[in-house]
């Protein structure tokens, strides 16, 4: 059964390049790109991994992060953030919410941010 990811991220480029990837690397993907659509792909779905762009419409990732967390059917959900704020402050606040990675978008070429998401994918199976 293929592993389900959530990719929240705002920018049309960046969602087809890595959603089309992900789809050729075997992954079933459902696709968010506002704020306020998250919790309920959360619930439809119950998706293996959440890629969360920090920087959305309407809200911001921290405080999806919050509402998932929060929210009984989605806190146990693993989130991999991935946004171009590289910021230490940013990373410790991702972190202190539970992030399973931290992956800032300028420093990882698309080839790498697959590898760390099927080997995120693979630990968690075992």
């Amino acid at each position: 059964m293929p592993k389900k990811v959530v990719l929240v991220e705002d920018d049309p480029f960046l969602s087809s390049l890595l959603g089309n990837r992900l789809k050729k690397e075997g992954f079933e993907l459902i696709s968010v790109k506002k704020g306020s659509e998250v919790l309920k792909a959360l619930r439809d779905n119950n998706p293996d991994l959440v890629l969360l762009d920090i920087i959305l419409p309407e809200k911001s990732g921290f405080e999806i992060l919050s509402e998932i967390r929060s929210d009984p059917a989605t806190s146990q959900v693993p989130v991999i953030i991935l946004s171009n704020l590289g910021q230490e402050s940013d990373m410790e606040r991702g972190k202190a919410l539970g992030v399973a990675d931290y992956i800032v978008k300028a420093k990882v070429t698309i080839d790498e941010l697959v590898n760390k998401i099927k080997n995120f994918s693979s630990q968690k199976e075992a």
